[in-house]
């Protein structure tokens, strides 16, 4: 299924799927040319050519693009697919994880397409790009629990995916993603760790371009707080499914 969604999302243009790598190509070129060379931004208590900026605030981006994929996409899969709902036995939290291999696959690209320009930028990529999977797998648990969460009360909130768009955009200007944590006050930063985006943004961006360990312990208690978010959003979209089939 995650399959057919990414081929599906591609089929009948002229180039088909090789969209899913000039799209985050061409949109490391525009940050490139709008932070390098128009704003000429620089990431604070850092020193780095033009491009430097653009790859570190790409890989944040990524990260929240992945989020708003799954999170946008959510409130409807139910709704959008009642035959799976009505007329036959199907296991309807899979729909969950088939946008979550579509959205890895978009990601996945645009990583590699980061990664060339980091090769071409500074000539090197760092080792601890190897590391960058474990730092997806504390994501995942996390992605699949609001899909749930999301895809059960879009069926009864029909408002909620104009919500949600809102909510994605608000989380990726509070993430440290144009930003570093650095320059947010002392009694602030607590609230922003609080964003679901901070810790996984700050992560990857550890391990794709400064070349540094992610910092472990956040990452486990992390990955335990999602997988417990993860656990209760099933039971949640468990309990309220017997009532999908009357809804649509």
């Amino acid at each position: 299924m995650s399959k057919r969604d990414v081929v599906g999302r591609y089929r009948g243009s002229f180039i088909g799927l090789l969209w899913s790598f000039f799209n985050p190509l061409l949109m490391l070129m525009i940050y490139t040319f709008v932070f390098g060379y128009i704003f000429k931004s620089h990431w604070v208590g850092q020193t780095g050519g033009r491009i430097s900026f653009a790859v570190i605030l790409f890989a944040g981006l990524n990260i929240n693009a992945m989020f708003a994929e799954c999170a946008n996409r959510a409130p409807t899969l139910i709704v959008e697919n009642p035959n799976f709902v009505k007329k036959v036995v199907f296991p309807l939290e899979t729909l969950s994880w088939s946008t979550l291999g579509s959205a890895l696959f978009h990601l996945v690209v645009s990583t590699l397409v980061l990664l060339a320009i980091s090769i071409f930028a500074s000539g090197y990529i760092p080792w601890t790009v190897v590391l960058f999977p474990i730092v997806l797998l504390c994501f995942v648990p996390f992605l699949v629990g609001i899909m749930w969460l999301f895809a059960s009360l879009g069926v009864y909130l029909r408002d909620l995916k104009q919500a949600v768009g809102i909510i994605t955009t608000a989380l990726m200007f509070l993430a440290p993603i144009m930003y570093p944590m650095s320059v947010i006050p002392l009694r602030y930063q607590h609230f922003v760790l609080l964003n679901p985006l901070t810790v996984i943004v700050e992560a990857s961006q550890d391990v794709l371009v400064w070349g540094k360990l992610p910092n472990w312990g956040l990452l486990g208690g992390y990955l335990l707080c999602s997988c417990v978010f993860a656990w209760l959003a099933f039971a949640w979209f468990e309990r309220t499914r017997k009532g999908f089939a009357d809804v649509l």
